[in-house]
């Protein structure tokens, strides 16, 4: 369990194929604190550390990770967001973020806004019903507010500001249109969704 609140951004060191996709990712942690079997959230995706050694630890990622997520993310030099999992008595900073993609978004859209960055991201017509207004998402692990929502023939392009600070400290320092993102709906919202689908089928 995450908040989307990123510490760190990792940069992808090593692939190497094995059963699974196993990347090295080099980090700012103190990795002496890193259990092996820890979870951390990369982008997004929670996976587990198998291996670590100082300023680096190594996930395998499985054919379905791969699948579920951007096209070209796990490979040399990629940049991610890091999040260490959620600890009984932290503060919970931005919402509760499993670390499971939904889907990928595409950015429409970066324009500039005041001192920050108003973002427009396309989400898949599965994920629209789950996006609203004031809602919370989390775009390549990071948690935002969804300021606007525009339903449209594919889904819906959702708006958000994006403030000098989280641009700083995440790969949302760069952000050009075209660029696939991993997307979680809140995770309320995903049963309530479930719950008004049950409910439809015993109509």
């Amino acid at each position: 369990m995450f908040t989307g609140i990123i510490t760190d951004v990792g940069t992808i060191e090593a692939i190497e194929q094995r059963g699974d996709l196993r990347a090295r990712i080099m980090t700012a942690y103190d990795t002496g604190t890193i259990d092996l079997g820890a979870s951390i959230s990369c982008s997004g995706a929670c996976l587990t550390v198998v291996d670590k050694g100082p300023g680096w630890f190594a996930v395998d990622i499985s054919a379905e990770t791969v699948a579920r997520t951007a096209p070209g993310i796990w490979s040399v030099a990629s940049r991610l967001n890091l999040e260490r999992a959620l600890k009984v008595g932290d503060e919970l900073g931005g919402h509760i973020v499993t670390g499971h993609v939904d889907g990928i978004g595409t950015i429409v859209s970066a324009l500039p806004e005041g001192d920050s960055v108003r973002l427009t991201i396309a989400v898949p017509k599965v994920l629209a019903p789950y996006v609203a207004p004031k809602g919370s998402i989390a775009l390549d692990g990071i948690s935002l507010t969804v300021n606007s929502v525009a339903d449209t023939a594919d889904g819906a392009e959702i708006g958000l500001n994006i403030i000098p600070h989280t641009a700083a400290m995440t790969t949302f320092d760069r952000l050009e249109p075209g660029r696939p993102i991993h997307v979680e709906i809140d995770v309320l919202a995903r049963y309530l969704g479930r719950m008004e689908q049950l409910r439809n089928v015993a109509r």
